[in-house]
């Protein structure tokens, strides 16, 4: 199937590997240009140049922190420089620490708003200009599973991306008739480094071994097994393509069958 995806300009955050990174190459791979962020140098331009090679794709790349306007709005103005517009965002960001609620203070809690919530209103309100002068485009917003079943030792994400979902569900009533889309996909347990990262927090608080606790949560997944940012890469893909023309304001979810919940 043709996603309708060749020529577009599409910007993906926090791209530099794990999931930004699998949507990126799934929309690269299908003719998008693409344009894509993370905070860290020299690791994005690295990417930027394996997206080139594996697709053949135009992709550039920039260092920028999710947290400071000013440095979204520069990622922002460097695409439409190169691109000459926006057809589609992947509004995404790094996890805020884990731990449970006596673990944070009220600097913990703002760093939370300003890393996942705030971020994802600043990314969305730099693009939309663009996306309206072309006559409209599609946002997608990297959630996470917790926004139906939070997550134990995750309450800061709990919340924050709770929000995001909200936020993405508002927009998206307010920007259809002017052509733009928006959508949440949430991820289950995917081979990334941040699962890895969680996995090795729970070792140490409770003592089990690494390989104990990825045996046990793989094995709550029906499919038997974590999902890759390449599986997850193409969910998003067509989310962000024409192929998706009529859905909008919905949340699609990545996750081999593990979550339980009927909505």
């Amino acid at each position: 199937m043709d996603l309708g995806l060749k020529g577009k300009s599409i910007m993906v955050a926090a791209a530099s590997r794990g999931l930004g990174y699998g949507i990126a190459r799934q929309v690269a791979k299908a003719g998008a240009r693409v344009s894509i962020a993370a905070p860290t140098e020299p690791r994005i331009h690295e990417s930027a140049q394996r997206l080139r090679e594996e697709s053949g794709a135009e992709v550039i790349s920039c260092a920028f922190d999710a947290r400071d306007e000013a440095s979204i709005r520069q990622w922002r103005d460097t695409t439409v420089a190169q691109f000459g517009g926006i057809d589609g965002l992947v509004v995404n960001a790094g996890g805020p620490p884990a731990g449970i609620f006596d673990d944070f203070d009220d600097g913990a809690w703002q760093g939370a708003f300003e890393l996942t919530l705030l971020s994802s209103v600043r990314m969305v309100r730099s693009v939309l200009p663009s996306m309206r002068e072309r006559g409209g485009g599609a946002i997608v917003t990297v959630t996470s599973s917790s926004v139906k079943e939070p997550i134990d030792m995750l309450l800061l994400s709990n919340v924050m991306r709770s929000g995001v979902t909200s936020l993405a569900k508002s927009l998206s009533h307010q920007l259809a008739p002017e052509g733009i889309r928006v959508n949440n996909l949430v991820p289950g347990a995917i081979n990334t480094d941040r699962l890895k990262g969680l996995m090795q927090t729970q070792s140490e608080r409770t003592g089990a071994s690494f390989e104990e606790i990825s045996q046990a949560r793989a094995a709550t997944v029906p499919m038997g097994r974590f999902g890759e940012p390449d599986e997850f890469g193409k969910a998003g893909a067509f989310l962000l393509s024409d192929a998706a023309a009529y859905i909008t304001g919905e949340t699609l979810v990545v996750d081999g069958g593990a979550m339980k919940t009927v909505w």
